[in-house]
């Protein structure tokens, strides 16, 4: 029987004490098992950062990526096997920053894969720079006076950009987001999850206090398949942020729907017979 622990891995994770990575790390292995996916079906890809470490404390398939290119490795690996279950895990400036443009074609391709960006609104990891989704007048090591810039709003740039799930989840609500995550992998196509993860040690301003004092979770009388309302959504910002699925669009053919060449199953499982890659080696070699 598939539980939690069978995603344990033999170390655990040395992020700071009280980092929101923690929480986000025990929703991963809590939908996991409630899917009841077996370790070998699943992969987890990720880039540079905090939040890149997933791999390395959640037991399945892992691929440690370059910083702001998680998406194009695991779009390959999804083509290669399309049954594998493929989680890619990044944070705000790993997927914001140096990834945005593959984070735009990936939501517009309908790539089935869930994508998870622990947004910490700083550069953690290289101990505090502003980040794409700093609040503007944010006080960092690179913006000491305060940043002149405006924080992109990543809901409406999925929403935009073709994702056909849309969510956004907090660390702090630990069993919230384990089940946005479920919801996410079971969506055919691709699902974007953005996740408040509170940074202790960098950002003293956008703190658990200052999230567990806004954020509510959307109730059932709210239409995740209103495109108009869920840009409404997707705007609230302030006193009041909402929690959950904020957009769902069902049945728009996936990436690896409209790719002809796995209709007949994964292409690690087609034989290589009749294929003559010799010319090609010679070209390239």
């Amino acid at each position: 029987m598939v539980t939690k622990e069978t995603f344990d891995t033999k170390l655990s994770p040395h992020w700071c004490p009280g980092c929101g990575d923690y929480g986000a790390w025990r929703a991963t292995k809590m939908a996991l098992a409630s899917l009841g996916l077996e370790p070998h079906q699943v992969l987890i890809v990720s880039g540079i950062g905090n939040a890149g470490k997933m791999p390395h404390w959640v037991r399945t398939y892992g691929f440690h990526g370059l910083h702001g290119r998680p998406l194009p490795v695991a779009q390959g690996a999804k083509l290669a096997n399309h049954e594998l279950t493929v989680l890619v895990v990044g944070g705000d400036g790993d997927g914001y920053g140096e990834g945005m443009s593959h984070f735009i074609h990936a939501c517009r391709r309908n790539s089935d894969m869930t994508y998870m960006i622990l947004n910490n609104g700083v550069y953690a990891l290289t101990t505090g720079q502003v980040s794409p989704t700093s609040e503007k007048g944010f006080v960092s090591k690179s913006t000491p006076e305060g940043s002149p810039e405006t924080p992109i709003n990543p809901l409406v740039l999925a929403i935009a950009a073709g994702a056909t799930f849309v969510a956004r989840g907090y660390t702090g609500k630990t069993e919230h987001l384990a089940k946005l995550i479920v919801e996410g992998v079971r969506h055919r196509g691709f699902a974007f999850l953005d996740v408040f993860q509170p940074c202790v040690v960098f950002n003293k301003v956008n703190t658990y206090k200052w999230y567990n004092e806004r954020v509510y979770t959307l109730g059932k009388e709210y239409d995740p398949t209103d495109r108009a309302r869920a840009f409404q959504k997707a705007y609230e910002w302030g006193d009041r942020i909402p929690l959950g699925v904020i957009y769902r669009e069902e049945g728009k053919p996936t990436m690896e729907d409209e790719t002809p060449q796995i209709a007949k199953g994964p292409l690690v499982r087609q034989p290589l017979k009749g294929i003559d890659i010799k010319p090609l080696m010679e070209q390239l070699l």
